[in-house]
């Protein structure tokens, strides 16, 4: 069993404190699903992976963990059979004990993009919304982070943050909790804010940007990645039943109509950092992620659309601010 009773004692004295009110009983439900199913199963394979004290970590170049003297065979070959175990992994890559685990993202990429353009980390209280199996958390610690709350409502998804975690000496300078933005109050209390590939899955994308704003503080950044497509301030690509073979795609807008939805949605200093074309090289199928990726979402006869004939995804990033 999972428990967040570590996270309650964090926050209760911190900026965060009042999220008690309301926190603790949203997180009781958890414990009825983690009886159930393949969550059960995945729990299991948690309680099963030795907790181990790395003397070697890094955070700021990867999430790189290992230890001297170094594993037995039999260990890491256990190890692995469990990690595996918690197959699909599409967040990464995550080198652990002589481990390596090949997500189906090369996650380290966006942060390469994402990290030189933003205010630092260090010593900040910061939120990643959708923030899948935890990998930018890492990074996040890594570059400085006092503490990084990560929010997605995936159960296989923390069950991969918390084998991580435990890999990493049970390190409590990140936490994932099984929620969506929907469920978090106003709390105003974030000096970052990062929503990284979440926007085109929210039916309503500006009440997804006023949700993100309200957790953060006066004067609070805003990371922003999400799929653009080509055009000017008016141009929004509304996709009929799938994007990429994803059904859950309902507006792509250009990157000049995402900076004006920010401005109207009160941001301010908004820019546009990145624009990048994920490629296969990107996003593939590994023996970590065996099901259909990116290559297979794309027309075989032209690479610059999708198999439903819309253009190829195009990511794009964008930071912004609160007003103080």
């Amino acid at each position: 069993m999972i428990e967040f009773g570590d996270f309650y004692q964090l926050i209760a004295k911190g900026s965060l404190s009042h999220w008690l009110d309301k926190l603790p009983s949203q997180l009781s439900r958890y414990r009825c699903e983690a009886q159930q199913g393949k969550f059960k199963s995945w729990l299991n394979t948690v309680a099963k992976l030795p907790p181990l004290i790395p003397n070697r970590l890094d955070l700021l170049c990867s999430v790189h963990a290992d230890i001297s003297p170094a594993l037995s065979t039999g260990q890491r070959e256990g190890i692995e059979k469990r990690l595996r175990a918690l197959i699909p992994w599409r967040k990464g890559p995550f080198f652990l004990y002589g481990i390596d685990i090949n997500t189906e993202w090369r996650s380290d990429w966006k942060w390469q993009r994402v990290l030189p353009h933003i205010n630092p980390l260090v010593g900040r209280i910061v939120l990643d919304v959708g923030c899948g199996n935890g990998y930018h958390l890492w990074r996040m610690v890594g570059a400085g982070a006092k503490l990084a709350v990560g929010i997605d409502p995936m159960p296989l998804f923390l069950c991969q943050f918390e084998a991580v975690r435990k890999l990493l000496a049970g390190d409590q300078r990140a936490h994932l909790l099984p929620l969506g933005i929907e469920q978090l109050p106003v709390l105003a209390a974030f000096d970052t804010v990062f929503s990284m590939g979440v926007l085109y899955h929210r039916r309503s994308p500006l009440e997804h940007l006023y949700q993100l704003k309200n957790q953060l503080l006066p004067g609070g950044q805003l990371v922003l990645e999400t799929l653009v497509v080509t055009g000017d301030r008016h141009q929004v690509l509304v996709p009929g039943d799938r994007y990429a073979q994803m059904r859950n795609v309902y507006f792509i807008p250009s990157t000049e109509a995402l900076k004006s939805w920010l401005e109207k949605c009160g941001f301010i200093d908004v820019s546009i950092i990145d624009t990048t074309v994920t490629t296969p090289d990107e996003q593939r199928r590994t023996d970590w992620m065996t099901n259909e990726s990116l290559a297979n979402f794309l027309d075989p006869q032209d690479s610059s659309k999708t198999v439903e004939g819309y253009p190829a995804p195009l990511r794009a990033i964008l930071i912004a601010h609160k007003p103080d």
